[in-house]
């Protein structure tokens, strides 16, 4: 079964690049719209030589590990502290209803009006965009704890807020946590070309200068960069998760 899925998977992508690669060969779209697969390695190469590639990847990694860093930590912290404490879920509440439906480009004039066209306005973006998605999961896991849990660890003398959350808490939410921490790491990349927009340097700038020339094979190998380092990423997650979650069975 696990073979017949590997060909199926591989016969669908080969069956994609195929029709990919004859729509402009064809003349069906223009290649000056639509860049043919075969195009793609020439042009890689040019800016892998000269070195505007590797710059706007380290660029754009930093914006992206800075933000999505502070806001999962901000997330979780927040999210736990809710799903805690209903007092305090109770005074945010309209606040967090106010702010969630704003989208991650939205904030963006007042990144640039407070840190200006800078890594920071960036960081800013991409934290945002982390810390809702990462909120709601930390929050939704404490939640979900079981009751059971949380009365046999006050009946072992658990009962303050600190012993409960490092004793019962935490282990048990971590798998919810986890979720969204890995969904947070696609959103962090979306958030990161929506940051970059606003004109600060990375893969997401470099990608609107060449489509503002029609260099449309560039932009299609900066998405396909993208693309690779969420894959790479979001394999290294996974990895590091099934070692910190081997005690659950």
């Amino acid at each position: 079964m696990r073979q017949k899925q590997l060909l199926l998977s591989a016969f669908g992508l080969l069956a994609f690049v195929l029709v990919w690669e004859l729509v402009p060969k064809l003349s069906l779209v223009s290649q000056s719209l639509l860049p043919a697969p075969s195009d793609l390695p020439a042009a890689f190469l040019r800016e892998f030589r000269s070195g505007v590639w590797l710059e706007m990847v380290l660029l754009s990694l930093d914006h992206y590990l800075i933000g999505f860093v502070w806001g999962a930590g901000l997330g979780v912290i927040f999210g736990v502290l809710t799903g805690m404490y209903l007092n305090m879920d109770w005074a945010l509440a309209w606040v967090v209803r106010l702010l969630r439906p704003i989208p991650n480009l939205a904030w963006a004039p007042f990144a640039i009006i407070w840190f200006g066209v800078d890594q920071a306005a960036a960081v800013f973006i991409i934290s945002i965009g982390v810390f809702w998605i990462v909120f709601f999961a930390a929050q939704g896991a404490i939640r979900g704890v079981d009751r059971e849990l949380i009365e046999l660890a006050e009946a072992f003398g658990f009962r303050s807020g600190p012993e409960r959350l490092v004793k019962v808490l935490l282990p048990a939410a971590t798998p919810g946590v986890l979720v969204g921490l890995r969904t947070a790491l696609g959103q962090a990349w979306m958030a990161v070309v929506a940051a970059e927009l606003s004109g600060v340097s990375g893969l997401g700038s470099r990608m609107m200068q060449a489509s503002s020339l029609l260099a449309t094979d560039i932009v299609v190998v900066y998405m396909l960069t993208m693309a690779v380092l969420y894959g790479f990423m979001d394999a290294g997650f996974v990895f590091a998760q099934s070692r910190l979650m081997r005690w659950k069975p």
